[in-house]
């Protein structure tokens, strides 16, 4: 290596170790463990937390056994104190000497609420100030845990509710759940408005709110609203830094739940930004770049034409380049965003800037969320976000390309109202006005709808003012009635890609019979063990896993079953495998003209459970992104589409479980697209 380019690469390494991200963070082949390995603690030190550790144990224990529902209900609230410590000690989480203090801290209080809940008492469930709290994912039933701002006019007796802010924090390499814990309760956070919750989801650690992180929030803020008194029209989504690329895409993805959204820096799309900030050269295979429309939040930019958007930078911030993206992808929108800017300011909020960004969103908190409205512009390239306010979109024409919906409610000649709708790449749609909310007079006309230009009749309006419609489009155009094709299709919550198992309840299932392929056996035994590890370093909850014989009916029932192993050595995949698209039996796998050695190749691939059709099985996967991915979080976005093929001769890296030799998605009924268009060139 010439002697210029050795100290260059060290200069590189070096920024690196400074900024947590960089040029440092491009070399594949030299990828830094994130979190790093911590500190051991003293003997002393250990000693204590883990008498410490026991006493609380056995004190939860005592806790699980209680008929009394209400203890059962704020056990989280105890459990997250264990769980921040217990973790810390047996993962090696104490980054620093600190964190062994805070670790005390922690015990002494978890301890604290356990004695008081044995007594039936529970009195930080009305405290004011700094809360933590925690509670119990449907993912895979650990506890989470989230961080509340209570105002001191807060009174959970009173009729009033009040508004929330969803604040999503930065990036944190050593935001361990102990670390995340004292910070919640010593820490108010950038902005505490006047008479207003603010939430702090921990996002199950450093990964920008995307995919288990996106879940966490959805149920913290789920949580937080059967705790607190909330106000569902005035919750705003707002983040700064890595927090603010959380708030571009809950803005997009979710616009009818926000009075407004405030994103502040961060990044709003993968490839500009990794160019820009991270430097890096990208060659994507062409579905990496279709899968890059899951999170690129500046070709959804047409959602926030109904939400209130005030964004934040610092005039001298790298990461000012996430609002140039979003204000460049709105001006067709007809949109000028309001980007407030703080001047001579690098990654920080400016102290002025503050009041005029915080002045803004109590205006727009003061009006709410416009509920009900009468215009309502969609745009999706995934049925996982299906919906904003009354429309909702129940089948594409093809997934990751454009599917639109602009609806208006009209005022017709006659003093009536009809519904004038226009889509684009939809192939099935609701129209929902919830009680009190239909626009139409009950016993009056019927309701009148004119899609893509075309009239439909639509159904009555009920009795409690509410309305509801189902289109489809045939073979003669639009028409009432289901509101899908029948059959095995793909729908909200069930269509993929591979990734999406891990956002609802999963199962691993580890086989138990004989591999004839050594290669193939030796593959499974360790991708399996990493994808166990993985998701608790990265997702921070213990998978649950299972072997094969010991799979039940209720698990297939009850959540997505991750198959590792082939038809010959997984008991439940040899049941499945000839229900599925590609065939995989002893000698190879085919996906219609095409055949792959099963002596060398894998097939990874998601897929409505034969079995049970509201739920995936995944094969032999967990969340597609690696570790090197985990470096900088626009990077941390789903790598593999419904189905690839892996030849095994290639050892898995930080990039790549093996070498893709073909990768697909399905079609819209789950079935194979000509599998040539999938091929990939060697890695």
């Amino acid at each position: 290596m010439p002697r210029l380019q050795a100290i260059g690469i060290a200069l590189m390494l070096m920024v690196s170790a400074a900024r947590g991200d960089g040029p440092a963070d491009n070399l594949p082949e030299n990828v830094r463990r994130i979190p790093a390995i911590g500190i051991e603690p003293s003997p002393d030190d250990r000693e204590e937390i883990t008498i410490r550790l026991d006493e609380l144990e056995k004190a939860i224990r005592r806790l699980r056994t209680s008929k009394d529902a209400r203890i059962q209900e704020l056990l989280p609230d105890v459990i997250i104190f264990h769980k921040a410590v217990n973790d810390a000690l047996r993962f090696r989480e104490f980054f620093a000497a600190g964190d062994v203090k805070k670790a005390k801290t922690l015990l002494v209080e978890g301890r604290e609420r356990a004695t008081r809940l044995e007594k039936g008492e529970a009195p930080w469930t009305e405290q004011t100030g700094l809360v933590v709290r925690g509670y119990v994912s449907k993912i895979d039933d650990s506890v989470q845990p989230f961080g509340i701002v209570v105002p001191p006019s807060y009174n959970p007796r009173t009729a009033g509710r009040y508004r929330l802010d969803l604040w999503f924090h930065g990036r944190g390499e050593t935001l361990s759940e102990v670390n995340f814990l004292h910070d919640r309760r010593t820490n108010p956070g950038t902005f505490t408005p006047a008479d207003t919750l603010v939430l702090h989801p921990y996002g199950r650690y450093c990964n920008a709110a995307k995919l288990a992180g996106e879940v966490d929030a959805l149920e913290a803020l789920a949580a937080a609203k059967r705790m607190y008194r909330v106000d569902d029209d005035r919750v705003s989504v707002r983040g700064f830094s890595m927090g603010g690329a959380s708030a571009w895409q809950f803005a997009v993805h979710y616009p009818d739940l926000w009075f407004a959204a405030n994103p502040g820096a961060g990044f709003s799309e993968t490839p500009r930004f990794l160019k820009v900030f991270q430097r890096e050269t990208l060659t994507p295979t062409w579905y990496e770049q279709k899968l890059w429309n899951l999170y690129d939040c500046d070709k959804w930019a047409m959602n926030l034409r109904g939400l209130p958007v005030v964004a934040y930078s610092g005039e001298l911030d790298n990461q000012k380049q996430a609002a140039d993206v979003m204000a460049e992808a709105l001006g067709p929108q007809g949109i000028e965003l309001t980007h407030v800017i703080g001047p001579q300011t690098k990654h920080a909020y400016h102290p002025e800037s503050k009041i005029v960004v915080e002045s803004k969103l109590a205006a727009l908190a003061a009006r709410g969320r416009e509920s009900n409205p009468r215009a309502v512009d969609f745009i999706t390239y995934t049925l996982r976000y299906n919906r904003n306010a009354w429309v909702q979109v129940d089948a594409m024409t093809e997934h990751w390309s454009e599917a639109r919906v602009s609806a208006r409610i009209v005022e017709t000649a006659d003093g009536g109202v009809e519904l004038g709708v226009e889509t684009k790449g939809v192939e099935a749609l609701t129209l929902d006005f919830g009680p009190g909310r239909a626009p139409f007079r009950a016993g009056g006309p019927r309701p009148r709808v004119k899609i893509d230009g075309v009239e439909v009749a639509g159904p009555a309006v009920r009795s409690d003012q509410s309305w509801r419609m189902q289109l489809s489009r045939g073979a003669n155009g639009w028409k009432t009635g289901e509101a899908a094709p029948a059959g095995l299709v793909k729908r909200h919550g069930l269509q993929g890609p591979i990734d999406d198992a891990f956002l609802s309840r999963f199962i691993f299932v580890l086989p138990t019979g004989r591999c004839p392929h050594p290669q193939i056996a030796a593959w499974v035994e360790a991708e399996s063990a990493r994808a166990i590890e993985h998701w608790r370093r990265h997702f921070r909850g213990e998978a649950i896993v299972k072997k094969d014989v010991d799979v039940t009916s209720e698990d297939m029932k009850s959540a997505n079953l991750v198959l590792w192993g082939d038809p010959s050595s997984n008991t439940v995949l040899a049941k499945l495998a000839d229900r599925l698209p590609i065939a995989w039996k002893s000698d190879g796998i085919v996906a219609g003209s095409e055949r792959w050695d099963a002596a060398d190749h894998v097939l990874i691939a998601i897929h409505p459970n034969p079995d049970a059709p509201d739920r995936y099985v995944v094969l032999n996967s967990g969340f597609t992104f690696r570790e090197y991915d985990y470096l900088n979080n626009a990077r941390q976005v789903p790598k593999l589409p419904d189905w690839a093929v892996i030849d095994v001769k290639t050892k898995p890296n930080a990039r790549f479980p093996g070498k893709v030799v073909a990768a697909d998605f399905f079609d819209e009924t789950w079935k194979l697209i000509a599998p040539r268009r999938g091929l990939v060139e060697a890695r």
